[in-house]
């Protein structure tokens, strides 16, 4: 992702495109691209500078980790931003500010639940048998199951005609 300096102008520049996910270089088999990486980035001069703001988009394909299931999960960054400090070169690649942003705002647990739209059965189950555990070292402690009724019969209804 190069930019020549001598085509920006004054007032600096909207670059809008695709690049091909092959930048991210993923070598980890629960994280791979679904498609290119697009972009829309306004660029400009500053002294001695080149500064870089705008928005970058990416699906990816990933695995849950409670559930192993494949999902989709549209990566967003609407805030990336860099400056890259010019050295007399005529170009200046972006690659590697753009590749850093997106590798960070990679979720570092992948759940197939992220937007709601689905209940992962991994996280499900993990709760359940959470709370059975609980349920169950309740018993071992006391000797005797959780009176989980107890609180509603200390309740004193009034009772009106």
């Amino acid at each position: 992702m190069k930019v020549h300096i001598n085509q920006i102008p004054t007032e600096g520049l909207l670059l809008e495109g695709e690049e091909s996910s092959r930048m991210l270089d993923l070598h980890d088999e629960s994280i791979q691209p679904a498609g290119d990486i697009h972009y829309a980035l306004d660029v400009g001069l500053s002294e001695g500078g080149l500064f870089a703001t705008g928005k970058l988009a990416v699906d990816l394909d990933m695995e849950c980790v409670a559930c192993l299931e494949r999902f989709r999960y549209p990566l967003r960054i609407s805030d990336f931003a860099c400056q890259i400090e010019l050295t007399g070169r005529e170009t200046v690649d972006l690659t590697e500010a753009v590749r850093e942003d997106i590798l960070l705002a990679l979720p570092p647990h992948p759940h197939c639940d992220w937007n709601g739209e689905r209940v992962c059965q991994g996280a499900l189950s993990r709760f359940k048998s959470e709370a059975a555990r609980e349920t169950l070292s309740e018993t071992q402690e006391t000797g005797s199951t959780p009176d989980v009724w107890g609180a509603l019969d200390q309740l004193k209804i009034k009772k009106t005609n």
